[in-house]
């Protein structure tokens, strides 16, 4: 089973623990198989995910939307952790683009959705904001037919 990633970055402290039990829980489903997860590793959800889906034992291939992403978008505390879950993937396939921004994060979403069977989604239920955030990939998996398990415990909210 092919489970991709897509939710917000920017979750309360509570959150996180909330978030990072509810995917643990929703990945129990898809643990009698080969579990292979896909993530860009970004802060927040991508992050719970790719961990939770090694603890799980499954593959992590990891999706870099650019060459500047650990640089420029990975904030310094949060780099220990990016470093070792990108060394810890299986594959890391690198977006066609130098520099980090909206079309980089798009090609990035396709990316995971051309490969996978299955999409979460750590997401607040709100519409789009722009092209390549979490609703445009929710929006995008569901007209292809690509089930979407919405992820977001009671009591969860944003920073």
């Amino acid at each position: 089973m092919r489970i991709g990633i897509t939710g917000h970055m920017n979750l309360s402290p509570e959150t996180v623990n909330l978030v990072r039990a509810a995917i643990r829980e929703a990945l129990e489903e898809f643990q009698d198989g080969d579990l292979v997860g896909f993530s860009c590793l970004a802060a927040g959800a991508d992050s719970i995910f790719a961990q939770a889906v090694l603890g799980a034992g499954g593959k992590l291939t990891v999706v870099v939307s650019s060459a500047d992403y650990r640089d420029k978008k990975v904030d310094p505390e949060d780099r220990p952790a990016y470093d070792r879950l990108i060394t810890q993937a299986a594959e890391v396939n690198a977006m066609p683009f130098e520099t980090g921004g909206r079309e980089a994060y798009a090609a990035a979403n396709e990316h995971i959705l051309a490969s996978i069977d299955h999409l979460f989604a750590v997401w607040d239920g709100q519409l789009p904001a722009a092209k390549g955030g979490t609703a445009d990939a929710v929006s995008q998996a569901q007209s292809r037919g690509i089930p979407v398990t919405v992820i977001w415990p009671n009591g969860s909210a944003r920073v």
